[in-house]
């Protein structure tokens, strides 16, 4: 018997003996052939453990976790800073050339200063009358070093410059930045507050916002094309959060501004070159309601009109219908708050009654019924339940009108069969019942004096959607404008 290795090795036919050029010895067995181009190059992936994995060292755990809380900690600042903004900055686009500021001195002389200014290789002369009309702010802390303090031009000293900020959407821009919830109705507006000047080595020491108490909301400073470097605007918010503002040179045709609330303070590192010359301006708040003082203010002609009423109704509470439609729902919204929008001749005699010291009040009013200032609308709505929805829903109809159907909040108009008119005063009596419910008072019990025309006049008219009897119903709600008389 042969050995299991010459059984199991084949012989090489004749024809892979004269391809490859390999030989057979005596005994059968073949030799160690040489690769040849025919045999193919097959490279494998080495394979995978498939033992337990290793586990990562105490050392890597430790500094995933560490990364972790620093990201976290990351993540939790900026939805912070974003959630809260109290600072935003931005570019003029205006060419530099353009711009020319014009000022007196303490001699009485007019000067105009054209920029841009580069003070390394020309100084105007006129920059230097500005320098030396300016004043230093208050600052205890540089004692006799006068080179290091921050100036500003006195503001009894007139000065004017061509730039306009109104023809630049910067208000705009900090409306939606810094007062993104301001109501419709309040508009922002700018006064030019005072010129800066902080010359080479000097700084401008931190200004508390006690400092600007003339009921401004916010202050925006101008960065006028100077050349100067360093002096970086450091802004803090009431919790100390700083913003940094470099009011350096941008593209050509250029300047920066920047904006913050008035609860911050802010100063200006050392300036290391040049010189730095700004303009800030107030921001106040403006609104045609009663928090602040209004942008209009009503006629004389309105004003003599309507003293004599109020002569005429001392020790009284007297009320006028609103005469414009603002289109909200008097379920979702109080009264009062159409206070902002009020327009036409709605808002001329509300105005009219601040400026006599009164304190007018709105109030929604319906079927000789009022709101009380704090209530809203409701009416409530049949349940599921009720004998005529479920006739509506089996498709038998409702014996009351259609939904189409004109119909008053707690009248009958038109000629109706008796049937229609004890349905509609039933209804009419549920309706009664639901006001009555949802806090509102009859008039007669609030002794308000309704004054009106001898032919009653257009008034406001909002609506309220409500369910009867199966259908989808409207209730028309005036809008009262209530005060008292001393």
């Amino acid at each position: 018997m042969l050995p299991r290795s010459v059984l199991s090795s084949p012989t090489p036919s004749a024809a892979s003996r004269l391809s490859d050029g390999s030989r057979t010895s005596d005994t059968g067995l073949p030799f160690h052939r040489n690769p040849s181009l025919s045999d193919f190059e097959i490279e494998r992936a080495p394979k995978t453990s498939t033992g337990t994995p290793r586990r990562p060292s105490a050392r890597r755990l430790q500094s995933d976790y560490a990364n972790e809380n620093a990201l976290r900690a990351s993540v939790s600042r900026l939805i912070a800073a974003k959630a809260r903004p109290f600072s935003v900055g931005g570019r003029i686009p205006i060419d530099p050339s353009a711009l020319v500021l014009f000022f007196r001195s303490k001699s009485g002389i007019t000067h105009s200063l054209d920029f841009p200014i580069d003070v390394d290789y020309d100084t105007p002369p006129a920059l230097d009358v500005l320098i030396a009309a300016c004043r230093p702010h208050p600052n205890p802390n540089y004692g006799d070093h006068a080179d290091r303090e921050s100036l500003f031009y006195p503001p009894a000293l007139p000065l004017t410059t061509t730039l306009e900020i109104a023809n630049h959407p910067i208000l705009e821009a900090v409306r939606n930045s810094l007062f993104p919830s301001l109501a419709v109705g309040h508009y922002l507006t700018a006064v030019r507050d005072k010129l800066d000047v902080i010359v080479n080595g000097g700084s401008m020491a931190p200004q508390p916002r006690t400092l600007r108490n003339d009921g401004r909301v916010a202050t925006i400073v101008v960065t006028l094309p100077v050349h100067f470097r360093g002096g970086a605007m450091v802004i803090r918010d009431a919790e100390g959060v700083e913003d940094k503002f470099f009011g350096g040179a941008g593209k050509p045709g250029e300047m920066e501004w920047s904006a913050f609330l008035a609860e911050c303070e802010y100063e200006v590192e050392p300036i290391q070159q040049g010189c730095r010359v700004t303009i800030s301006y107030a921001v106040h708040l403006k609104t045609y309601g009663p928090a602040v003082d209004p942008l209009i203010t009503p006629s004389e002609n309105i004003l003599d009109l309507l003293s004599p009423v109020l002569t005429l109704s001392r020790g009284r509470k007297i009320a006028f219908y609103l005469t414009q439609d603002y289109g909200i729902s008097p379920a979702e919204v109080l009264a009062e708050s159409l206070v902002p929008h009020l327009k036409g001749s709605d808002s001329l005699l509300y105005h009219a009654m601040k400026i006599f010291k009164l304190a007018p009040e709105l109030h929604w009013t319906a079927g000789g019924y009022i709101w009380p200032i704090d209530r809203v609308v409701e009416c409530g709505n049949d349940s599921i339940e009720s004998p005529t929805l479920g006739m509506k829903n089996l498709g038998l109809g409702s014996p009351t009108r259609s939904v189409y159907s004109p119909r008053g909040a707690f009248s009958i108009y038109g000629d109706l069969e008796d049937d229609d008119a004890e349905n509609l005063r039933a209804e009419a009596d549920q309706l009664r019942v639901r006001v009555q419910e949802s806090g509102a008072i009859h008039l007669s019990e609030t002794e308000i004096f309704i004054l009106s025309d001898w032919v009653p006049g257009p008034m406001s008219k909002e609506r309220v959607h409500f369910v009867s009897n199966g259908e989808l119903e409207k209730l028309v709600v005036n809008v009262l404008l209530v005060t008292y008389v001393p």
